[in-house]
């Protein structure tokens, strides 16, 4: 059994002065200890050592993490409320039910991570790298996550509302049943994403390159997808009415089933190159498929 009972507060002062370059300083290093209901709150812990430690209901609310290596770490219900976690390496720990509320994890490093059920209402996680992670059923309403980079994170059944993504580039990524009313994935690179069943009204996808993308039975009304690449993408039975496809590229995208009703800028071409069906519903409220020169594409 690890030893809890140590000097906190000493070594948080001493990490101060190794931070400062004083002689008398020593960083930081928790790793490995029982720390469950610690109050770090406000603490400085820029580049700390926390890997493998046990911190279940520890408070980190407003503290100084920036650089810190929390590897491997079990985090379950910590508050992270307003930390500063930039540039930290979080792969492998365990943040199940944590809070994040308004948090900077900019540029941080995430791999083989859990964050399932986690609060990250406006948090930032702008330039972070992700890999192989769950934030199912997350709480992420107004996050920022512009310019990152993931590879098959789970950010099934969760609050997306207002997130933005801009500039992202995403492959394998899985985003079912989402709630992402007003997200922002303008420029994002989409790669074999799974967005079934999302609510995704007046979201924004302009200039977003699509790649055989589902987005089957989800909600796009009201959405803008100008100047959008919907490459080979499934749309099947998907609601995209009122939703705006000025300059965007439909080749082979699947929109049998999906109701275009009061879609705007649709154009013969566009309609002509996806596959629609006699269950699709065209802008003007007729049903397919799509006969050129039928002018269904205009809206009524």
């Amino acid at each position: 059994m690890v030893q809890t009972s140590i000097p906190i507060t000493g070594i948080l002062r001493a990490h101060k002065a190794w931070l400062e370059k004083s002689a008398d300083g020593r960083r930081a290093d928790l790793g490995g200890l029982t720390l469950n209901d610690h109050d770090f709150t406000g603490a400085l812990l820029s580049r700390a050592v926390l890997t493998g430690a046990t911190l279940l209901d520890a408070s980190f609310s407003g503290a100084d993490l920036s650089g810190a290596s929390l590897e491997r770490g079990d985090f379950e219900r910590a508050n992270f409320a307003g930390a500063d976690l930039t540039a930290c390496d979080l792969s492998g720990a365990n943040f199940s039910g944590a809070w994040f509320n308004n948090a900077c994890l900019a540029e941080t490093s995430i791999r083989e991570a859990c964050f399932r059920r986690a609060k990250l209402l406006r948090a930032q996680l702008q330039g972070a790298t992700i890999a192989d992670t769950s934030f199912r059923e997350c709480a992420a309403k107004a996050m920022n996550g512009q310019q990152s980079r993931m590879f098959s994170v789970d950010w099934s059944e969760s609050d997306l509302s207002q997130a933005q993504f801009y500039g992202s580039r995403m492959q394998a990524c899985r985003f079912l049943g989402v709630l992402a009313e007003g997200a922002n994935f303008g420029a994002t690179k989409l790669d074999h994403c799974d967005f079934a069943r999302a609510q995704f009204q007046d979201a924004r996808f302009q200039r977003a390159e699509l790649v055989q993308c589902s987005f089957r039975d989800a909600r796009l009304a009201n959405a803008d997808l100008r100047d959008a690449k919907l490459r080979g993408g499934n749309f099947a039975h998907a609601v995209l009415d009122g939703a705006r496809f000025g300059g965007a590229l439909l080749a082979m995208t699947d929109l049998r089933g999906a109701s275009l009703r009061g879609a705007r800028e649709m154009t013969p071409e566009q309609l002509s190159q996806a596959l629609t069906d006699h269950r699709t519903i065209l802008p003007n409220g007729s049903h397919g498929p799509y006969m050129r020169n039928s002018r269904a594409e205009r809206v009524r």
